[in-house]
């Protein structure tokens, strides 16, 4: 059975880069995917697909449910080990509900935790606009997707926390510190 982490945050948070690591210290078992990445390299393809996504991500939107869902269970279902950690999902409460059914109609994939790492909207704010990637990093892009990612916060931490497997970690301190107490935590739920 594949078990299934999400590490979801605002923009800035840290949450791609803190699953990049615990998946590079356990790359005998964990495998990484971040929604972005996945749809970025569809993007690249060079897909009509790709290019639908663009439309969407290039103005900070989110891309249609039913685009993303079948990118993720794709990825999840063709993981080539057991433990499987996705960030930056789910974004929006259909994303949630839709992944929530996909999950209960199969036994395969057992998602056991929704992280979230806390950070303010200062933090997020001045890390992303400090690093400034793309075109996607500027300040009117920024406000946007800090709002699509805040709206429908509550409501995504409400239905995690009633199904008792949200855990929230402070995004605000160093990448170890981080990244040492999300390890413990996976790791505890493996013996569980």
């Amino acid at each position: 059975m594949k078990k299934l982490f999400l590490i979801i945050g605002a923009p800035g948070s840290g949450k791609t880069t803190d699953a990049q690591l615990i998946a590079q210290h356990h790359n005998d078992r964990i495998v990484h995917y971040s929604t972005g990445d996945l749809l970025r390299a569809e993007v690249a393809s060079g897909s009509e697909r790709g290019r639908l996504i663009e439309n969407f991500t290039s103005k900070g939107n989110l891309v249609p449910l039913d685009i993303v869902v079948e990118t993720i269970v794709t990825a999840i279902k063709n993981a080539p080990k057991d433990v499987i950690i996705i960030d930056g999902y789910p974004r929006s409460v259909e994303q949630m509900e839709s992944l929530d059914k996909v999950l209960k109609l199969q036994n395969d994939v057992q998602l056991l935790s929704v992280i979230e790492v806390d950070v303010s909207e200062i933090v997020a704010r001045e890390r992303v606009l400090g690093r400034a990637r793309g075109a996607d990093d500027n300040t009117e892009v920024f406000n946007n997707r800090m709002k699509v990612y805040q709206t429908p916060l509550k409501e995504i931490q409400d239905f995690y926390s009633k199904m008792g497997i949200l855990k929230r970690i402070n995004g605000e301190r160093s990448i170890e510190e981080i990244v040492k107490e999300m390890e413990v935590f996976i790791e505890s739920k493996f013996k569980e």
